[in-house]
């Protein structure tokens, strides 16, 4: 396993992040614990998951799940970095979603008590909060940073402009502000090259991409449709009918070269300058397995240029669109 540090901080963590979404929705209890001993196995340290999985039934199920297994003992919890999110309403009432510092300080608390520890290391905004000061969420923070619940704050799905505004109120607080960032970025999906990517490498931030494969369009999806053994989601048809041809230049390529298309998708990742981990989400062993065949693959100059005229990216803003 290769490892990396977590932004500016010294916390060093796996090139590969195990996100845990289908845990208890797609995969059993069982299952699950097995997927976790096997990544810690192959040194994946970073596991992220959030309050909210396992909706809409059962909200906290996945967290539960991860509690379960860390009590296993043997070493589980100290050889293991958690990160874990809070944001979406955990419940029917008034304070029981977004970033108020009551919504903060009662998830925390639910949180550990489901993952069976006493901290989380990376305690991370699952969406931006305009409703919420942040000197009031970041007032919050410091006080779970004191009390030794958390380590580390990290966001998600923010927007440039809006890590910029956390980190200099952070600065002019006299705390460390974000470590991390998970947003949505991959070959099919590069707007985080306009104004994310610039932010969080101007401040140091760790850049944890999520859906590295697109819902499986990086995958070999064409392929997989031709020999029958994959039905694309409802919420990925679109994505394919609007892209078809680039995504079947993709999988030629990967014919071409003679790696599987999404050992590609992750090595290109993995390639990024502003890329900390990408989250993998594993349904089974063998899928785990298969992500981190991308560690050994190291993509040269000409087969990048060729991903960037298949998949063109953006030049930061404001120079992508005006001067």
């Amino acid at each position: 396993m290769e490892f990396t540090r977590l932004g500016r901080t010294g916390l060093t963590v796996s090139r590969l992040c195990l996100g845990t979404m289908n845990f208890g929705v797609h995969t059993d209890e069982a299952d699950a614990h097995r997927i976790m001993d096997t990544a810690s196995e192959l040194g994946i340290n970073l596991f992220d998951t959030a309050d909210v999985y396992g909706w809409p039934e059962q909200r906290g199920l996945t967290e539960t799940i991860i509690g379960n297994w860390l009590a296993q003992g043997g070493g589980r919890r100290e050889k293991t970095v958690i990160a874990t999110k809070l944001y979406m309403d955990m419940g029917d009432g008034p304070n029981d979603g977004k970033l108020s510092a009551l919504r903060i300080r009662r998830a925390v608390d639910a949180s550990l008590k489901r993952l069976q520890t006493d901290y989380i290391d990376l305690y991370q905004m699952h969406h931006v909060d305009r409703d919420t000061p942040w000197e009031e969420i970041w007032q919050a923070m410091e006080v779970l940073v004191a009390q030794g619940k958390i380590v580390y704050v990290g966001s998600s799905n923010f927007a440039g402009w809006h890590l910029a505004q956390a980190q200099e109120t952070a600065k002019a607080r006299n705390f460390l502000g974000l470590a991390s960032e998970q947003s949505l970025y991959n070959l099919l999906e590069r707007k985080l090259e306009l104004e994310v990517i610039p932010a969080v490498q101007r401040y140091g931030i760790g850049l944890m991409p999520w859906s590295p494969l697109h819902s499986g369009l990086l995958g070999g999806v064409l392929r997989k449709e031709r020999e029958g053994v994959r039905r694309t989601v409802a919420r990925a048809a679109a994505a394919l009918a609007a892209r078809r041809d680039a995504i079947q230049a993709y999988e030629d390529l990967a014919a071409e070269i003679g790696h599987e298309p999404g050992d590609i998708a992750l090595a290109w990742l993995l390639a990024q300058p502003a890329v900390t981990a990408p989250v993998v989400g594993p349904r089974t062993v063998d899928q785990l397995h298969t992500s981190v065949r991308a560690l050994e693959l190291t993509l040269d100059p000409k087969v990048l240029a060729r991903l960037d005229e298949i998949f063109p990216g953006y030049r930061p803003a404001p120079e992508e669109y005006a001067w």
